[in-house]
């Protein structure tokens, strides 16, 4: 296998490829559509209830968490249907703990915003 040099040309062709991915990823996959309007909500609501910084650390980390969980979930689930288009066991057993990944870090998620925002919504209420 020949190595590719490290030009600017070949970094500029990587990102190129990490964008097509996640453009990818948000067009064809529903469940990353629906992580990235829970993503802007939470910066929506980051903004209006002007969290802090170590809480704007925590919205960031478990967003890019889930989005990370979401690639590899889909990367799992496109190989496994290339490899094997047919139903096979070990297969769906991949894709099943891959989607498990994506369901715990976005329960992780819920947990951490509720940490962080409910709080602030409860004083808005209170006199």
């Amino acid at each position: 296998m020949k190595t590719k040099s490290f030009t600017a040309r070949s970094r500029s062709e990587s990102f190129k490829f990490a964008f097509s991915g996640l453009a990818s990823l948000v067009k064809y996959e529903p469940n990353a559509r629906i992580h990235l309007v829970a993503a802007l909500f939470a910066v929506i609501a980051g903004l209006v209830l002007r969290i802090n910084l170590t809480e704007w650390c925590f919205i960031v980390l478990v967003t890019g968490f889930v989005f990370f969980a979401e690639l590899i979930n889909t990367s799992l689930e496109v190989l496994g249907d290339a490899v094997d288009p047919e139903w096979n066991e070990r297969i769906k057993k991949a894709k099943d703990f891959s989607a498990g990944a994506v369901l715990i870090s976005a329960l992780v998620s819920v947990v951490i915003a509720g940490l962080i925002f409910l709080p602030k919504i409860i004083s808005l209420f209170q006199c």
